[in-house]
């Protein structure tokens, strides 16, 4: 059974996550996350030379096999936006530097991956996500940044599984019907 470890990246430019997942075969587990807080570095330029530096440092540190990082979204704010895809583009620059392969998907996937739901909160993503990965209440972040990121991590897990075992669900209830070993009975 191949391990592969996988980098989620929640791009932001006053708080960006990420988040590390093993996986095994078909199976995920928790590496680690968390999140690098640039709202008190004024220069932007600054942020982006952290940013560069921090997501560096992860994949120096970890040697993920692959990284998968958020879309940015369409919002009305323009501005926003460019400051979202310029923290976007510097880490995916700092995975080409080290060439790690990289894949980007956008927010909805990435919710109706998890929750099911296209429009799911934060909250509902961290929450499917500590049941899905067994998370400890000790083990969840402050900030969400760092469950969008793993998030990220595990909808490409997901990806991954059904391209390669040729695997698709048209959604939950059919995940759940063809998966009745995977649930777990309340007791």
């Amino acid at each position: 059974m191949k391990e592969k470890l996988i980098l989620g990246i929640d791009p932001g430019t006053n708080v960006m996550g990420y988040g590390l997942l093993h996986v095994y075969g078909n199976k995920a587990k928790l590496g680690n996350m968390g999140v690098w807080d640039m709202r008190r570095m004024v220069d932007p330029y600054l942020r982006l030379g952290y940013i560069f530096e921090q997501v560096t440092e992860i994949i120096c540190k970890y040697l993920p096999d692959e990284m998968a990082i958020e879309a940015p979204f369409y919002g009305k704010n323009v501005q926003s936006m460019l400051k979202l895809g310029r923290s976007q583009g510097v880490a995916i620059a700092a995975a080409i530097h080290h060439n790690l392969p990289i894949y980007e998907y956008a927010p909805l996937k990435i919710k109706m991956a998890i929750t099911g739901q296209g429009q799911a909160s934060k909250e509902q993503v961290a929450d499917m996500l500590k049941r899905l990965l067994k998370i400890t209440d000790d083990q969840m972040p402050h900030f969400m940044d760092a469950t969008d990121a793993l998030g990220v991590a595990y909808c490409h897990f997901l990806q991954k599984s059904d391209i390669e075992t040729g695997v698709h669900y048209k959604g939950w209830k059919e995940y759940i019907r063809k998966n009745q070993e995977r649930i777990c009975k309340k007791l």
